[in-house]
């Protein structure tokens, strides 16, 4: 007997106890359980889709506010790229006799690889994830934006790791960790502009 069923005979038994046959008395206290049980345990099925349901909204918003937040946060290290890859040491000097040095470590930083609570940390799978809300005549778009950014944020964070041994590499020297730090920006740049390609099409 299904749940629904059983709702029914405990209703009948407790409201018409004769439409069922019934002539001894009815434990009201007993069906009265047996009635809010089935209740709950109803209430706890309807309930369980809008839980999930609430929890995947819940992730698509999460998704679509760490996109809108990694582009802002490549915008804000383009706009200050010199500064956010510069790091000054008081009272100690570099292998140049200064105190300052180009560093490409905040490149890898911004493009979520260093953190797990980046908004841009395995952006890719964020992208994908989103995939569903894309406007079905801009999905090629949308999937060629997904790739530009992933290429590009690769190579932007190869070309940050390889400057951090500019001045360790025979030839090397302060000249070249900044001939890579730039070589990444471009590729940052790219990054950036996927993103907003993304957000665009989303809408966001």
């Amino acid at each position: 007997m299904t749940m629904m069923m059983k709702l029914s005979v405990l209703l009948l038994a407790f409201s018409a106890p004769a439409a069922l046959g019934l002539t001894s008395p009815i434990n009201s206290n007993q069906v009265r359980r047996e009635f809010l049980g089935l209740v709950g345990g109803i209430g706890s099925l309807v309930l369980l889709p809008d839980s999930s349901l609430a929890a995947a909204v819940s992730q698509e918003q999460k998704d679509k506010e760490n996109i809108v937040k990694g582009y802002n946060r490549l915008q804000f290290l383009l706009d200050n790229w010199e500064k956010e890859t510069t790091v000054c040491k008081t009272g100690q000097e570099t292998t140049f006799g200064d105190s300052c040095e180009r560093t490409p470590f905040k490149v890898m930083d911004y493009l979520g690889y260093k953190n797990i609570k980046d908004p841009l940390f395995k952006a890719d799978a964020t992208m994908m994830r989103l995939k569903n809300s894309v406007p079905g005549d801009r999905e090629v778009d949308f999937y060629e934006a997904m790739e530009v950014f992933n290429q590009n944020a690769e190579e932007a964070s190869s070309m940050a790791f390889i400057s951090s041994w500019g001045e360790a590499n025979p030839g090397g020297g302060k000249d070249r960790v900044i001939v890579f730090i730039e070589r990444s920006k471009k590729n940052v740049i790219a990054s950036r502009d996927s993103l907003k390609t993304v957000i665009d099409i989303l809408n966001l």
